[in-house]
C-alpha cells in the first residue's frame, strides 16, 4: 500500500507512454479534451527511448516505398529532433519527447506510475488505479474515455475486454500465410547493444554467466559488418550493405535485432524478468563469438552500451469492432472508416528467436503499396468507453506483424486520441464516432497533417478550396494548383506540390484569390520534408547514413504570409528559421480577398515547394 492516496479526473485517460500513447494524448489534448497520460517508465517513447533505442519503422519500409513516411504528430516530433539533435543522441531525444508532453496545454502526465487496477461501473471503465513509485502515491484517475496504449493490452484485460494471444488458424479468416492450427506463439523481445570502433585492438573477456555460440548455430543470423539476411515469403534474400533491406539492417555497431527471446515461453509477460536475464547472457555470448570466435572484422570494436530493458514485439491484442487481417493488407484495402495506414511487410519472427538455430530469424512477406486501418480496430469490442492505440489494436497475428511497427502505431495513436476528443465534444461513446461522425474525424485528421489513403480535403470551411491560384513561377508538372488538390503529399507517383524556379533569382510567391472577400483568421501551410526518406534517430550507422544529418533540404525556411484587400496588405506574418512541415499561422480576424505566400529560402533546395495551403 502506498503512503499517499490522491485522485484526479479527466475527459480522456491514456495509459502507456510509447509513441502511440504520446500521439494519442497530444492529439486528444489539442482537440479540446482534458487529458492525462500515465506511463510506467521514467521516460516517454517506449521502444524509441534511450532505454531500448530501436529506430522508428513505418510504411516507407526503410525508404523503399516512396512518399509513405508518416506525418502528423510523429513527423512534428522527428523534425524537432532533427533540428536540435542532428547527431541523433537518444538521451537528447528523450528530452524532446518529454518536452512534447510537458509543454502541451490541456495534458497532465504521470510518469513512473504503474496501473494495477481498473474500476468498472455498468460495463464501462470508471477509473484506473496505479502507484507512482517515485512519490509513493497511489493515484485513482477517473475518466470518460480510456485509451489502452500499454502494448500488452493491460487495461483492457483488467477491464474484461476481449483479447487474443498468438496466431489464428489460417481457416478463421482464410489467411493464406497463417498456420494450419491456431497457437499461442508470440514474437520475442530483443535486447540491443552499441559497439564503437576505438581505433586500436580491444580485447574482450566473456563473463562466466554468458552463453557460448558457434558459427554453426549463428549461420542463419548475419553477424559480419554490414550484411543482413532474411526470408522473404519463403525465399532466402541477402542484401549488401547500403542497399535497401527488409525487415531491417544488421550492423555490428548497433546490435542485432535477432538477439531475441520470448516466443517459446509460456507467458511472455509473466516471465519477463527471466527473459531479460536470458537475453543478457545471449548478448554477451554473441559479442564473445564476434570478438573471440573467428575473424568478424571487429578487432577494434568495444561494447559502449548494452540495454537492460528488452523491447517487446508481441504480447496481447485487444479485440475491436473489426479485426484487420492479412487479406486486408495484401489487397491494400481502403476502408470507408479508414483513419490510419500501414505499409511495413508482414514480418513474422520465429517462435524460438535466437534459439531457433535451424531457421532464419524472421519470415517476411512483402506486398506493394499500403493499406488503411479502419476506425473500428481502435474501439473495444465489449467495453464501451475503451479504445486502443499501438501494438494492441484489433488485428489478426498476420496483420499485427505489419501494424506493430512504431510509425504505424503513432499515426493510429493520433487517430484514436483525436476520435476520443471528438466523442467528448459530441457527448457520445467512441463507437458512435465511427457510426455518425467518421467524416468529421477523417477531415480533422487530414487538417492536422495525417495521411489517409483514399481521403481528400473536403473541409467546407477551407476558403482555399474555392480560390483561384497562381504563382510567380512554377516548374512543369509542379503547378500552383497542386496546393488545393486535397492531398498534401505525392501520391501513387503523382507530384502533389507547387515548385518555383530557382530562388537564387529572387523570392517566389504563391497567390490565392478568394472566391469573395472573406474574414480570415488562419492560414495553414504544408511544406515538403522529403517523405521518401527516413528522419528517425537510429543507433545503426547504415540507417543514419541514408538520411540527411539535419533538417530535410526541401523544407521551406524563411517566408511571409500576407493578407490583401484590393491589392493592399491588411495583415502580414513573417516566419524565419522554420523547422516544421505543417505551419499554422493565426491572424487577428480581418477581411481580405487574396492570400500571398512569399518564400525566400529553404534548408538547402534551390526551389520553393508547397504541398497544401488552407485558409480559414
Amino acid at each position: 500500500m502506498a503512503i499517499h492516496e490522491k485522485s484526479a479526473k479527466y475527459d480522456v485517460v491514456v495509459i502507456g507512454g510509447g509513441l502511440a500513447g504520446m500521439c494519442a494524448a497530444i492529439a486528444s489534448a489539442r482537440n479540446g479534451a482534458r487529458t492525462a497520460i500515465i506511463q510506467n517508465r521514467s521516460m516517454f517513447g517506449g521502444n524509441a527511448s534511450s532505454e531500448i533505442r530501436m529506430h522508428i519503422l513505418g510504411a516507407n519500409c526503410h525508404s523503399s516505398k516512396p512518399d509513405l513516411r508518416e506525418t502528423g504528430i510523429v513527423e512534428e516530433i522527428l523534425l524537432e529532433n532533427k533540428r536540435r539533435n542532428p547527431y541523433a543522441s537518444f538521451p537528447v531525444f528523450d528530452s524532446i519527447l518529454w518536452e512534447k508532453i510537458y509543454t502541451q496545454q490541456n495534458l497532465t502526465a504521470y510518469l513512473n506510475t504503474n496501473v494495477h487496477e481498473v474500476i468498472m461501473r455498468d460495463g464501462s471503465i470508471r477509473a484506473v488505479r496505479g502507484i507512482q513509485n517515485t512519490t509513493e502515491t497511489e493515484w485513482t484517475v477517473e475518466g470518460s474515455i480510456f485509451i489502452d496504449a500499454t502494448g500488452h493490452g493491460t487495461v483492457g484485460v483488467l477491464a474484461g475486454a476481449a483479447s487474443r494471444t498468438g496466431s489464428e488458424s489460417k481457416h478463421e479468416f482464410d489467411e493464406p500465410t497463417a498456420p494450419e492450427v491456431a497457437n499461442d506463439d508470440t514474437m520475442g523481445n530483443s535486447l540491443m547493444f552499441i559497439a564503437v570502433d576505438r581505433g586500436e585492438p580491444v580485447p574482450f573477456e566473456k563473463p562466466e554467466w554468458a552463453y557460448t555460440f558457434t558459427e554453426e548455430q549463428l549461420r542463419y543470423r548475419p553477424h559480419t559488418t554490414g550484411i543482413t539476411a532474411h526470408r522473404d515469403g519463403g525465399e532466402i534474400v541477402q542484401a549488401e550493405e547500403g542497399k535497401n533491406q527488409l525487415p531491417g539492417f544488421s550492423c555490428v555497431d548497433a546490435g542485432y535485432w535477432w538477439i531475441e527471446l520470448g516466443g517459446q515461453y509460456d507467458d511472455i509477460i509473466e516471465q519477463a524478468e527471466e527473459i531479460r536475464d536470458e537475453l543478457m547472457k545471449c548478448v554477451y555470448g554473441v559479442w564473445d563469438h564476434l570478438k573471440n570466435g573467428g575473424d568478424h572484422g571487429v578487432d577494434h570494436y568495444d561494447l559502449d552500451w548494452v540495454g537492460i530493458v528488452p523491447g517487446y514485439r508481441e504480447s496481447r491484442r485487444l479485440e475491436g469492432k473489426y479485426i484487420l487481417t492479412e487479406n486486408d493488407i495484401r489487397a491494400n484495402r481502403r476502408f470507408e472508416d479508414a483513419v490510419a495506414y500501414g505499409g511495413w511487410p508482414m514480418d513474422v519472427h520465429v517462435r524460438g528467436g535466437l534459439r531457433d538455430f535451424d531457421d532464419y530469424p524472421s519470415h517476411v512477406y512483402n506486398f506493394e503499396g499500403c493499406y488503411t486501418i479502419p476506425y473500428r480496430c481502435f474501439v473495444s469490442k465489449n467495453v464501451d468507453n475503451l479504445m486502443m492505440a499501438g501494438r494492441d489494436i484489433s488485428a489478426s497475428k498476420m496483420a499485427f506483424s505489419s501494424t506493430r511497427v512504431m510509425g504505424t502505431c503513432a499515426v493510429g495513436g493520433q487517430a484514436a486520441g483525436t476520435a476520443a476528443a471528438l466523442a467528448i465534444r459530441k457527448g457520445c461513446k467512441p463507437e458512435d464516432v465511427g457510426r455518425f461522425h467518421i467524416a468529421e474525424l477523417q477531415q480533422t485528421l487530414l487538417k492536422q497533417d495525417c495521411y489517409i489513403p483514399g481521403c481528400r480535403n473536403q473541409d467546407g470551411d477551407d476558403l482555399a478550396r474555392s480560390a483561384s491560384v497562381r504563382a510567380s513561377s512554377q516548374t512543369p508538372g509542379c503547378e500552383a494548383e497542386h496546393v488545393i488538390s486535397g492531398v498534401s503529399r505525392n501520391e501513387d507517383g503523382r507530384i502533389g506540390y507547387w515548385e518555383s524556379d530557382d530562388l537564387a533569382q529572387g523570392p517566389a510567391s504563391l497567390f490565392l484569390s478568394l472566391a469573395e472577400p472573406s474574414v480570415v483568421r488562419e492560414v495553414r501551410l504544408t511544406f515538403d520534408t522529403d517523405l521518401d526518406h527516413e528522419i528517425q534517430p537510429s543507433t545503426n550507422r547504415i540507417v543514419r547514413e541514408k538520411q540527411v544529418k539535419e533538417l530535410p533540404h526541401e523544407l521551406v525556411k524563411d517566408y511571409t504570409v500576407a493578407l490583401l484587400r484590393n491589392g493592399e496588405t491588411v495583415a502580414e506574418r513573417a516566419v524565419r528559421g522554420n523547422g516544421q512541415r505543417l505551419n499554422v499561422l493565426a491572424f487577428d480576424p480581418v477581411e481580405c480577398d487574396e492570400v500571398r505566400v512569399t518564400i525566400f529560402t529553404t534548408h538547402g533546395l534551390k526551389k520553393a515547394r508547397v504541398f497544401e495551403t488552407r485558409v480559414y
